[in-house]
């Protein structure tokens, strides 16, 4: 199943996007997409009312806006310098073991909302990343159980001020968890429907020239790694989202770099998780 989420901002309801492309409103269903929604079996509850009241629930307008197809999760777990040549182009090594950093979930927005440059800032950057929505409690598992608690794979663009993160001091939250700096979706593809996500191509264009072209194939930590490592340090909930790295071709690996800039238009996809579409605007 695909899962979105549609309306006006903060008034969100939840849908399912049918094979077809078809937008489908399941308000009826009765639940939203949160931690309760994926950690009690959800996904299968929300199947079984499908086979039963899919032809009569209202169709959405396909010029509805997307909001982010998940309520706000408990965290955003990133691991950072995950491909090695998006390491190499960052100046810096190889990680030995994964990366981690939170995301603020405050950041979160649609697929299509606009990406507002921070106030004060000159190097706004893009990263195009698999987003791992955690369906299972995970805490202190083991790298062959490691997909039994994942609901689902979502497309996320990791916005990343270079100068909060890299310049000032202190950790990189600074510079990763500006408002409107995860724009998640435009659904989530539950993990029935990702046959590897450890092979899926993605790629990111900045007003039409390609930047970012790759395969999660050179993740240098796969999915189940990533999953299992995490869950060793803190408690992964249901709804939680691991993003997973992004691969070479970020503003700051340009010489000179490349950073935003109001009226920049941002396109990124990944291999059967769709694509979206961000217009930068500066802060006001």
């Amino acid at each position: 199943m695909k899962l979105i989420r549609f309306g006006k901002e903060g008034k969100e309801k939840p849908g399912v996007q049918l094979e077809d492309g078809t937008r489908i409103d399941i308000t009826a269903f009765g639940e939203d997409y949160d931690e309760h929604f994926f950690g009690t079996g959800g996904i299968r509850r929300l199947e079984h009312w499908l086979d039963r009241n899919r032809d009569e629930s209202p169709i959405i307008s396909q010029s509805e806006r997307l909001g982010a197809p998940l309520v706000r999760p408990s965290k955003i777990v990133c691991v950072g310098l995950n491909y090695a040549k998006h390491a190499s182009e960052s100046g810096m090594e190889v990680p030995k073991e994964p990366v981690l950093f939170f995301k603020a979930t405050s950041a979160i927005v649609g697929p299509n909302d606009d990406l507002i440059i921070p106030k004060g800032s000159e190097k706004t950057d893009w990263e195009v990343e698999l987003g791992v929505v955690i369906g299972k409690k995970a805490s202190y598992v083991e790298e062959a159980d490691a997909m039994d608690h994942v609901a689902g794979y979502v497309l996320h663009n990791d916005y990343s001020e270079r100068a909060f993160q890299i310049e000032k001091q202190g950790q990189w939250c600074k510079g990763k968890g500006c408002d409107t700096f995860a724009p998640i979706g435009p659904f989530i593809a539950t993990a029935d429907e990702v046959k590897d996500p450890n092979n899926l191509d993605l790629w990111l264009k900045l007003n039409g020239e390609t930047l970012q072209n790759s395969n999660t194939s050179d993740f240098i930590f796969n999915v189940q790694e990533v999953v299992r490592y995490i869950s060793q340090y803190m408690t992964l909930l249901p709804g939680d989202i691991i993003s997973t790295g992004t691969p070479a071709g970020v503003g700051l690996g340009f010489n000179p770099p490349r950073y935003l800039k109001p009226g920049d238009v941002v396109e990124l996809g990944i291999e059967g998780l769709g694509t979206s579409k961000q217009l930068a605007k500066k802060y006001h």
